[in-house]
């Protein structure tokens, strides 16, 4: 559904993309991470056809951007940045205006524009002006016109960006249905934990270099090692454990509690838990240590910047 090889956007002698590839298929939720000025608006707009790559090409909904700009367009639905809401329309007029657009036909049209105002609470304010909503009104609104002809692309900047928890919840759930409904997703954000209740695989870009592209598991696996566990006890741990399963290394201890790097856990985990039975250790609970996407992020910044460092050196 998205589909980039060696997509490369330059302005005069600056290079804001190079050499992206993305893959991002039906069903997908693919988290674009960086910080500004890394790429990310750029990328998007070569994914909407509002820019020409320099080099590279991209397909979106199978579409080429640079052959077919009008069918790719017809297929995303955006939301950016800045909404470019029209303030002295209301929120009906403003959906019914784009409606026309994707030549809707009207019943089909008020339809679709009264399911989604249910969708995202805005149908008791639909005849307010839209220079009285509210930022995290006018961000609601705006996710709506990028759903108004339910394209089967999403490319997302920060879209739960001004919303309070409770409005931001409502929309993480649509998009939980919205991956559901067999379409491909890019979601740039800064909220790390929201990426990671989020997405099926990461990118992440510095520089217009995409650093690191894989799913998510992978991602913390590379960066941050095997996954940890915590066995809680009822005694202290002054007895000595046997010789410990093969994979299983202890990375830390406390006075009734162990932690493990594990290699294999679903292998190993049964047979870790017998042996510290076996040694007189009485288990509470043994449990994951998780390991967050932020922790996985800066990680592989950090090397990137000591690399980067080193190659000046």
């Amino acid at each position: 559904m998205i589909y980039t090889e060696d997509l490369t956007k330059h302005f005069d002698d600056f290079v804001a993309v190079d050499g992206v590839n993305l893959n991002v298929s039906a069903g997908e939720v693919m988290v674009l991470l960086g910080p500004n000025g890394s790429g990310k608006t750029t990328t998007v707009r070569m994914l909407t056809s509002i820019l020409i790559p320099t080099r590279g090409r991209a397909e979106v909904a199978g579409y080429d951007v640079i052959k077919h700009p009008d069918k790719v367009r017809a297929s995303v639905g955006v939301l950016t940045e800045h909404h470019g809401l029209y303030n002295r329309m209301n929120a009906q007029e403003y959906l019914m205006f784009y409606g026309r657009l994707y030549n809707f036909e009207p019943k089909e049209m008020v339809s679709r524009i009264d399911q989604l105002l249910e969708r995202f609470e805005l149908a008791d304010v639909r005849f307010k002006r839209l220079g009285e909503y509210s930022k995290g009104m006018r961000q609601k609104l705006s996710l709506i016109r990028a759903l108004l002809h339910n394209p089967p692309v999403l490319l997302l900047d920060e879209p739960t960006s001004a919303l309070d928890p409770e409005n931001a919840r409502l929309v993480r759930n649509a998009l939980h249905t919205l991956r559901d409904g067999n379409r491909a997703i890019l979601l740039c954000t800064h909220n790390l934990a929201e990426a990671e209740e989020l997405a099926d695989k990461v990118a992440i870009i510095r520089r217009g270099h995409i650093i690191f592209n894989d799913t998510l598991p992978n991602l913390k696996f590379q960066l941050l090692g095997p996954k940890e566990y915590e066995a809680r006890l009822a005694n202290k741990t002054d007895s000595k454990m046997p010789a410990l399963p093969a994979g299983v290394v202890i990375t830390s201890r406390g006075e009734n509690w162990l932690r493990f790097r594990i290699q294999d856990a679903e292998h190993t985990n049964p047979h870790l838990i017998q042996t510290m039975l076996d040694c007189q250790l009485e288990v509470v609970s043994f449990n994951e240590v998780p390991q967050s996407l932020e922790e996985a992020y800066l990680a592989v910044n950090n090397r990137v910047a000591e690399q980067e460092k080193a190659s000046l050196a």
